[in-house]
């Protein structure tokens, strides 16, 4: 029995927190503060690039900018799959996510430095160190659990709140330091956070009982003796690829974003193909598969749009929105934090929802259809916005009424996309399918970066005018497949939920 079955099995009895495992409330807590170091960040990250050099900012023109914070989004979603690789096969995911935490406080004393290199170095550590993280914390959690555990649903609803709270209160926070002290004492901030999830990590490894400590398929002899080679030519494939994009783009971070924007994309349709082609995969596996590639094409666009909200959603609300409500000063951060706070207040609501509609309209795939659409509208309310507030004369009500439409957009897709991955993965490729879904946050914000960098000359209301085309007509062929999906995998869907 490997050391995490033990842990799981050890863990039945334990009811130290909520009804919970006790170590539930060590991931609980280290993820709080560790969404907190990352939304933090990410809320003045634009504001920072764009910003001049007497304000203590990068000076960087707005469209790079936003291809930057976009592409740095991508990078994050990108590297989870290496962050998977040395959970999986190398270090496990205890230690994985250990690293990956040492990686982004580092990467967050490197922004708080005010000096260029040492804020695009923590810039780079930081999406490093989260891709480390990210996809193993997540892990340790269903480890806690034995697989006939009938709590386990319910602790990972636990642990996503911790996500938002995190993700609420972090923007509040590091506006605050942001408005009074600059933006280093902001990523201050995130690196005191980030400090705090590691020893919180460190001194509640005992509640874990072992859990992620396993290393599940760990390289052989041979495997370890070619690994540095292969880090290196992964390395060397890297540097050649932005070579290549330098001889169309006239400067190395416009060549770094196309580069980072091919892996995004490349990589998972590799996945894809390699799926296909396997002999793992039987027949009625690879008709599921085939039904999951609309959903997730619609998941690409999904993302592309949704992830502006620290990208174009952020220049609207410092440019565009009022500064001032009845004498109280609106911060740009704070509407960072609409998304959690209406994550936290209609999650549940979704969740009795779809419980009581288990099973009728609608479907998965027409779920899927609703948030593609939903979020399709929600660029055309920003097109309407760019075109009809000038300065910072728009109320308040209008970026955050579109958070909120965003946020219904999100509980209609993502929550049901991670269930509809789960379900029609093959079963040789459960894990690498669970990668493929986090792609598609790295391909749609690869697709954004693209679109922002090649619309620069246009304004921003012609650029969400574009991306609303895009998506809704990509929501109307979801609409026509509607059928040809549900059939195809009507022997993996019991429920719609």
């Amino acid at each position: 029995m490997s050391v995490t079955t033990r842990s799981a099995e050890s863990s039945r009895s334990d009811r130290g927190f909520l009804g919970h495992p006790t170590g539930l409330s060590t991931l609980f807590f280290v993820e709080l503060w560790e969404r907190f170091s990352y939304y933090g960040m990410r809320a003045i990250l634009l504001y920072f690039l764009v910003d001049t050099a007497a304000n203590g900012g990068l000076g960087i023109d707005e469209a790079t900018g936003t291809s930057v914070v976009a592409i740095y989004g991508s990078a994050v979603y990108l590297l989870s799959v290496l962050g998977g690789y040395a959970a999986d096969r190398l270090v496990g995911a205890r230690r994985s996510t250990l690293y990956g935490g040492v990686v982004i406080m580092a990467g967050h004393l490197s922004l708080a430095v005010p000096a260029t290199p040492t804020a695009w170095l923590g810039i780079v550590l930081v999406a490093l160190g989260t891709g480390l993280l990210k996809p193993n914390i997540s892990a340790i959690v269903g480890r806690l659990y034995a697989d006939d555990d009938p709590r386990r649903d319910a602790g990972f609803s636990i642990f996503y709140m911790s996500i938002n709270l995190g993700a609420l209160f972090s923007p509040l926070v590091v506006a605050f330091l942001r408005d009074r002290f600059g933006y280093h004492a902001g990523f201050s901030a995130a690196a005191v956070g980030m400090g705090v999830a590691l020893v919180w990590f460190v001194l509640g490894r005992r509640t874990l009982r072992g859990a992620g400590d396993d290393v599940p398929n760990p390289l052989g002899a041979t495997e370890r003796r070619r690994l540095p080679l292969l880090v290196l030519g992964a390395v060397v494939a890297v540097a050649l690829l932005v070579a290549l994009a330098s001889t169309w783009r006239d400067s190395v971070l416009l060549a770094v974003i196309d580069a980072i924007s091919v892996l995004a994309i490349a990589t998972p349709v590799a996945y894809f193909v390699v799926m296909f082609r396997s002999r793992k995969v039987d027949d009625q596996e690879r008709t599921h598969l085939a039904a999951y590639i609309p959903l997730w094409v619609g998941a690409v666009v999904f993302w592309m749009i949704f992830e502006q909200a620290a990208g174009k959603m952020a220049l609207f609300a410092q440019e565009r929105t009022v500064t001032s409500v009845g004498g109280v000063q609106v911060n740009p951060e704070w509407f960072q934090s609409v998304n959690p706070l209406a994550i936290i207040a209609l999650a549940p609501l979704f969740g009795l929802l779809w419980v009581r509609r288990a099973g009728r309209f609608p479907s998965t795939p027409m779920k899927f259809t609703i948030g593609v659409t939903l979020i399709g509208v929600s660029a055309l309310a920003m097109a309407w916005a760019f075109a009809s507030y000038q300065g910072n004369t728009s109320p308040v009500w209008v970026l955050g009424g579109v958070f909120v439409l965003q946020t219904v957009a999100e509980l209609f897709l993502s929550p049901v996309g991670l269930s509809a991955t789960t379900r029609l993965a093959p079963t040789a490729f459960a894990s690498q399918a669970m990668a493929l879904w986090f792609l598609a946050t790295a391909a749609g914000q690869a697709v954004a970066a693209q679109l922002i960098t090649a619309m620069s000359g246009l304004g921003d209301s012609t650029y969400y005018l574009v991306n609303a085309a895009i998506t809704l007509v990509v929501a109307a062929a979801m609409l026509a497949l509607v059928p040809w999906v549900r059939s195809r995998m009507a022997s993996a869907e019991v429920t719609t939920v």
